[in-house]
């Protein structure tokens, strides 16, 4: 599972507004692919549907969309936001991770 802070849930909600999609109706699809400086490397979307190896649940309001493969590399994660002056942005803290870089968007096991 993949919990999401309110203040992530906050601005989930104003960028799917933006874009045309609507929280706790369209998805947030999250997954894990190849690359970046640690070896894998987060992906952050929003979906309006869903395939056969989706994992589906509900976190704070927010229907998450996990692909398999991609969910074993994500159980326990908190996708948070971190704004102002110095913050990142979307933010996962994934207690999987051996090793992030620096910028916090790639991870090795």
């Amino acid at each position: 599972m993949i919990s999401v802070s309110e203040t992530a849930k906050i601005k989930l909600t104003q960028l799917m507004s933006e874009e045309g999609f609507t929280i706790g109706q369209d998805f947030v699809r999250v997954g894990v692919k190849s690359g970046g400086c640690s070896g894998l490397s987060y992906d952050l979307n929003f979906d309006k549907a869903t395939t056969e190896t989706d994992k589906v649940f509900e976190a704070n309001d927010v229907k998450i969309v996990v692909d398999k493969k991609s969910f074993l590399y994500l159980v326990g994660t908190t996708l948070e936001f971190s704004g102002g002056l110095n913050g990142k942005g979307f933010v996962f803290n994934n207690p999987n991770a051996q090793r992030t870089c620096g910028c916090g968007e790639s991870f090795s096991l």
